[in-house]
């Protein structure tokens, strides 16, 4: 029998970034209406916390309430926040226009700047999102 920390032929390696928040129930269901997002996986412990892989069109990213214990800071907690997520669309208006309508806020509005169409929104719990999409096929 192989040892149990053996790799396993079928992990592609990836890499995803995991988002910490204050209300990660919250988040969770913001992202789901924000972004169209489908849970992936989701362990919730006793008092509410939660750790969940979500997936925008096969694009994945994690959430999880923060923990300080291990050094894990929402931006609410930190008053600002230290990445952007870049969304990769083929429809970014549209997808900018139902975040703002899940409650996003607006830092720049949709535009053409940098050969992209690209606009940025803050989410309910502050992490920064760059929605857009290459304005030609760099192919």
């Amino acid at each position: 029998m192989p040892p149990t920390n053996a790799p396993r032929a079928t992990t592609a390696p990836s890499i995803a970034p995991m988002l910490s928040v204050r209300r990660g129930v919250s988040a969770v269901e913001f992202y789901k209406t924000a972004f169209g997002a489908t849970e992936v996986f989701r362990v919730e412990d006793p008092g509410g916390a939660v750790v969940s892989r979500l997936s925008v069109q096969g694009a994945e990213f994690w959430v999880a309430d923060e923990s300080p214990e291990h050094a894990n800071f929402s931006p609410e907690t930190l008053n600002g926040g230290t990445v952007c997520m870049i969304l990769t669309i083929s429809d970014p208006d549209a997808m900018f226009a139902k975040a703002v309508a899940a409650g996003a806020r607006v830092v720049v509005p949709m535009e053409n700047n940098y050969g992209w169409r690209l606009g940025r929104v803050v989410d309910p719990f502050g992490h920064h999102w760059e929605i857009g999409r290459p304005l030609t096929d760099p192919k």
